[in-house]
């Protein structure tokens, strides 16, 4: 009599070699579902041990083919491999594969203690790295902020210098145009009648007054020769204003 359930047979340990010559066991776990009693019971005497043994040999041969860090990569495709080969070979016996499971894979000893000390340096080479990484990052971080520090400060001059040149330009304009102004006025108050003698009286009035600051000055005074008769000197100060008189 056969259940027609799903049933699940443990796979024993068995030391199966890679592909880079290195021993490990592995053990498994199988799942199978009778579908035909009948040829289950007259297709072969013992099916749970004739799939138990094709289920090692192929693991064996999946195992064989691939190294030691790809099996517990290609967990799933070993898997796979030996479901697909036991599921042929059991159809003749109305028996279905239904899946095949890797519990686990036990290298030797030193293999295990060869591969954490790998697994250590490989995981200190990153931290050197990230480490190096980080203080490349920080120096590149650094020296861009002093060039944007510099740049920043450069256009702070520049502007600065644009700034008090256009001052500057501003002040000389005003200064200009305050002095044009003025001479114009002084052209235009020359030009109408009794402009000429305002003007030599005006003269007349800063000549005295320098002279006078003159004398404050020191105890040594240059005079005119002239100096009895200060309508004279005041004719000497105003004379260049008559050249600038027009014909009425």
């Amino acid at each position: 009599r056969h259940s027609l359930k799903e049933v699940a047979i443990d796979i024993p340990a068995q030391v199966c070699i890679t592909r880079d010559n290195v021993q490990v066991g592995v053990d498994g776990i199988l799942y199978l579902k009778v579908l035909d009693p009948e040829r289950a019971s007259y297709g072969i005497s013992n099916f749970n041990f004739a799939i138990t043994q094709l289920a090692q040999t192929n693991l064996r041969s999946e195992i064989g083919k691939i190294t030691l860090d790809k099996t517990f990569e290609e967990r799933t495709n070993i898997n796979a491999a030996v479901v697909t080969e036991l599921d042929k070979a059991s159809e003749p016996w109305g028996v279905k594969v239904l899946r095949y499971e890797i519990k686990n894979i036990t290298p030797p000893h030193d293999v295990l203690a060869a591969m954490e000390k790998q697994m250590r340096a490989e995981r200190e080479k990153r931290a050197v790295i990230l480490t190096s990484e980080g203080t490349r990052d920080a120096a590149i971080n650094n020296a861009e902020g002093d060039k944007q520090q510099v740049i920043k400060a450069s256009e702070a001059r520049r502007q600065q210098q644009i700034n008090e040149a256009e001052g500057q330009a501003a002040a000389i304009l005003a200064v200009a145009t305050a002095t044009a102004e003025g001479i114009r006025k002084v052209a235009e108050t020359i030009q109408q009648p009794g402009g000429v003698e305002a003007t030599q009286l005006r003269v007349a009035e800063q000549y005295v007054k320098q002279f006078g600051e003159l004398a404050k000055a020191g105890n040594t005074m240059i005079l005119p020769a002239n100096v009895a008769d200060v309508a004279g000197m005041v004719a000497m100060a105003t004379k260049v204003f008559k050249t600038v008189e027009r014909p009425k």
